[in-house]
């Protein structure tokens, strides 16, 4: 990673002289050869400056400079999301080596971190000191500030949202300054930057919550669907601590998933010879077959997960091992996610409805879309948060105030890179029931028909006092692109182009796979204000008077974007493992 500036014929003529006025010993870490792509190889963009920052004066200097020189600022750690809510041709600032343990608190079992660390290293950081994460999503490899920007969730009805363990937070603004914001200290601010989706600011630091540390029992067991649904009112979600399901709409049965915290000794899951390496390329053949021949995906459900979790009902695996890799499953294969909440006792007629229209019952579905011809792979995966009397609750929380609330995930597989064929309608149909039901999208996830007009629906004066927030502290724009625009902002007749707001302008699709995503940064693509004319009530000490006329240019070519061969989606392999044994958790 360089540290000298960027060559300054490449940039904008006054990017150099306004880099020379800031702290020449405080270095400007970038380059301008990235090439940005989500873990699943969804969305690939080219940022024009991409920013390795290792300390706040750093990334306090990025800031300023990207006010100065009137450009949008994109923060990103692990991608994860399959969405193009990362995506920019502006500066894209990745804080992985920003990720240090500033202070542990035992006695109030407190971890303050840099907000670049990955859960993953800090889970094994606290566990140095017997401390752990309460709950955890399907994987840890998000940074901390990208978990809780989006609320993430695990399952489980003690627990709620990752954000909800957060004590406080410190969050670099579109003027430089980095704030500290808690309950008691500006409480209206880390309402919003507990679930921040990136348009307030960078967050830079976080005190989290953690508890002892601790091994789990978990047991996953095959049952009919109709056991499942039967149990759903009695104590299905509260038979133990961490709960999980994965329905599988063909065969009519579900995976269900239990765990509770134990003293007793480690022990692995009864050896499967499909659970590992033969599982996981089998199951990967028959997706890619299912591409051209959708109708065999039934018969797919039924045989893979026949022969991982058994072919009669009952059958059950179980094991022993640390809550801070237990509680993970493995995301397997590149994906597109659709995952909505909705109140608890919803659950079962959203289910019921959903099963009869994938297996081609529209009439008594009741959803408005024709199912004939589409065939999905399975599961959905079923989970459960509760954060039913909490305090404070991030503005866009995506749980319920009143009822535990239950997320459906409705994940489909991209074989060796290529897009079910299925997705469109499936998800249409998906969305139109969660509408129906008031849910509320996972911001981090692929929803496909959610504008400001329907979250306001769902989120009333919570948005309002969100985007409030985020208005002040950002008056400008520094931190919002496309999908900001697309989704929490109102139309643009009722909240005109702010001046540093990024636009797409174009998507392809890759030739292996995936879609180019190509945006343009400030104002001069709508024939608004001058984007480097300085404004009243601008945060910048220095004149934004930088180019005109020919000198404007878009950020990045759409040609520039380079169709790279994938080489697929990595698989993960944690401390301590040899990498056998992917398949056994789903």
């Amino acid at each position: 990673m360089a540290s000298s500036p960027p060559n300054p014929l490449s940039l904008p003529a006054r990017f150099s002289t306004e880099l020379e006025k800031l702290d020449p010993d405080t270095p400007f870490r970038a380059t301008q050869s990235y090439v940005h792509h989500t873990w699943a190889r969804t969305f690939h963009s080219r940022p024009e400056l991409y920013l390795r920052p290792q300390t706040l004066p750093e990334i306090q200097k990025i800031v300023t400079l990207a006010r100065r020189t009137r450009r949008r600022v994109v923060t990103v750690g692990s991608a994860h999301s399959p969405s193009d809510l990362t995506c920019t041709s502006a500066w894209m600032v990745n804080l992985d080596d920003f990720k240090r343990v500033l202070k542990v608190d035992k006695e109030r079992k407190t971890m303050t971190v840099e907000a670049g660390i990955r859960m993953h290293s800090l889970n094994l950081q606290a566990k140095e000191h017997r401390l752990t994460i309460p709950t955890l999503g399907s994987i840890d490899d998000q940074s901390i500030a990208g978990a809780i920007g989006t609320a993430t969730h695990g399952s489980s009805m003690a627990h709620g949202l990752l954000s909800d363990n957060v004590v406080a937070l410190r969050i670099v603004l579109a003027n430089g300054q980095a704030v500290k914001c808690s309950p008691s200290q500006s409480p209206d601010l880390f309402r919003a930057a507990l679930v921040s989706l990136g348009a307030l600011g960078i967050i830079v630091e976080v005190e989290y919550q953690l508890v002892d540390h601790c091994d789990i029992e978990w047991t996953q067991t095959i049952l009919p669907i109709e056991t499942v649904l039967s149990e759903w009112e009695k104590d299905l979600w509260t038979s133990d601590e961490f709960v999980r399901v994965w329905w599988l709409p063909y065969t009519k049965r579900a995976i269900v998933w239990r765990a509770h915290k134990t003293t007793k000794p480690p022990r692995q899951p009864e050896y499967n010879w499909y659970g590992g390496s033969a599982g996981y390329h089998t199951y990967h053949i028959l997706l890619w077959v299912g591409q051209y021949i959708p109708r065999v995906l039934p018969w797919v459900e039924w045989f893979v997960f026949g022969m991982q979790y058994g072919f009669r009902n009952g059958y059950t695996i179980s094991a022993i091992e640390e809550q801070r890799t237990g509680l993970l499953m493995n995301c397997l294969y590149s994906q597109y996610v659709n995952e909505w909440s909705i109140p608890l006792h919803k659950g079962p007629e959203a289910l019921r409805r959903l099963t009869k229209w994938i297996n081609f019952d529209e009439q008594g579905s009741q959803i408005p879309f024709n199912p004939n011809g589409v065939y999905v792979h399975s599961p959905i995966e079923v989970r459960v948060a509760n954060t039913v009397g909490r305090t404070p609750k991030p503005y866009l929380d995506t749980s319920f105030n009143e009822s535990p609330s239950l997320y459906l995930n409705a994940t489909l597989y991209r074989p060796y890179g290529q897009n079910p064929p299925c997705r469109e309608r499936y998800y249409q149909a998906f969305e139109h029931l969660m509408k129906e039901m008031g849910g509320r999208p996972h911001w981090a996830k692929n929803f496909q028909t959610v504008d400001h007009p329907y979250l306001a629906s769902v989120y009333n004066t919570d948005l309002d006092e969100y985007l409030r927030v985020r208005n002040e502290v950002d008056p400008e724009g520094m931190f919002v692109g496309a999908w900001h625009r697309r989704t929490i902002l109102p139309p643009r007749a009722e909240f005109p182009v702010l001046p540093l707001e990024e636009k797409e302008i174009v998507r392809r699709d890759r030739r292996v796979g995936g879609t180019d995503w190509v945006g343009e940064q400030a104002r001069w693509w709508d024939g608004g204000l001058d984007a480097f004319t300085k404004t009243n009530g601008s945060e910048s000490g220095e004149s934004f008077d930088m180019m005109a006329g020919a000198e404007a240019e878009a950020s990045v070519l759409l040609e520039s974007l380079r169709d790279d061969l994938d080489e697929g989606v990595e698989q993960r392999i944690r401390e301590g493992s040899d990498g056998a044994g992917n398949f056994e958790k789903m």
